[in-house]
């Protein structure tokens, strides 16, 4: 069975995890170290800020189960991502990303994605994010009007990546930033050191490049206020929703822009959006213990109980009738 998580939910899961003893991992005091849940896998992550503006992360993961993570649209800050095993699906916003490919990302705003980690993968890698300002400082006047350079600051616009191909040098300070030789405030300032090191080689790399920019889809101010008027009538008519046609019809926008906007914005299809609404109403429903499965089932809009029953787990990890009797949802809240 597929676990599937929205980002939220996901990073909850995580905080609510042991801390390991940094000392299992030879981490520093100054370092953020979490296990992965159990529900996922085995491994960790951490996370160092090593100056304002300016942090490091890093995991080594195996996932025990198929795992989807659906992350919706959000500010994005500029962002470098290499693999030193394993491969990340983004399921077409991304090519994807493995050990011979990397990231090399913008800051801007970043549209939903939907990440999937396959059952016995191992995923590890080093994820370096920079705040915009930080980078602007160092460069002059001719540097900020290249074309791919003025590409990294989109402020409020869609964000753009490139996707370099990961050389010697570039695995090298990605294994060197993985294993540090110091500790304390030496470890630290090698870290940001190896940090500003790696970023100049890929500034370095897109200024004079002539690879295609990835740019990431596009909706008008107009349309992103017709999608959000689609959710709220959908939210306000749970139980008897218009139909995929009527609704682009109520908003004024095609059955595809529909579709496509609540790709973008909200990392889900309409029927989706629908289901999890349903889903959501249902458990609240069950908790309150004063109806019985089947006519939950039915005031959310479900005639086929087994259908019901189904959907139910794979959002929340356990049945309804489990939910009835007081169980907590291993995920999905």
């Amino acid at each position: 069975m597929t676990l599937i998580l929205n980002k939220s939910d996901w990073d909850k899961m995580w905080q609510q995890t042991v801390t390991p003893e940094l000392q299992k991992f030879g981490s520093d005091a100054f370092e953020e170290v979490l296990e992965m849940p159990q529900v996922a896998g085995q491994g960790y992550s951490g996370h160092i800020e090593l100056s304002p503006g300016v942090s490091l992360g890093f995991a080594d993961c195996e996932y025990h189960q198929d795992l989807t993570i659906e992350i919706p649209a959000h500010d994005h800050l500029i962002q470098i991502n290499i693999l030193l095993s394993g491969f990340l699906d983004c399921e077409g916003v991304h090519p994807r990303l493995d050990e011979t490919r990397s990231y090399f990302s913008g800051s801007g705003v970043s549209p939903a994605v939907t990440e999937k980690h396959q059952s016995g993968g191992r995923l590890s890698f080093v994820n370096v994010e920079i705040a915009p300002q930080v980078l602007e400082s160092f460069l002059d006047d001719r540097q900020r009007q290249l074309d791919n350079i003025k590409q990294l600051f989109k402020g409020e616009d869609w964000k753009v990546a490139f996707y370099p191909k990961v050389t010697a040098k570039m695995r090298s300070l990605a294994q060197e930033l993985w294993h540090p030789p110091y500790h304390g405030a030496a470890k630290r300032l090698y870290l940001q050191a190896k940090v500003f090191e790696l970023l100049a080689l890929y500034v370095d790399l897109i200024a004079d490049s002539q690879e295609p920019i990835r740019n990431l889809p596009r909706l008008k101010p107009d349309t992103i206020a017709r999608i959000h008027h689609a959710k709220e009538i959908l939210t306000a008519q749970i139980e008897h929703p218009p139909s995929l046609s009527a609704l682009a019809q109520l908003v004024g926008v095609s059955d595809r822009t529909l579709q496509r906007g609540f790709q973008i914005l909200f990392q889900t299809t309409v029927v989706g959006y629908l289901t999890q609404l349903r889903l959501d109403k249902a458990e609240k429903l069950l908790r309150q213990g004063d109806r019985k499965v089947a006519e939950v089932a039915n005031l959310v809009g479900y005639g086929h109980l087994g259908h019901f029953s189904a959907a139910f787990k794979q959002r929340f990890g356990i049945t309804p009738s489990q939910c009835l009797a007081g169980n907590k949802a291993v995920f999905g809240k």
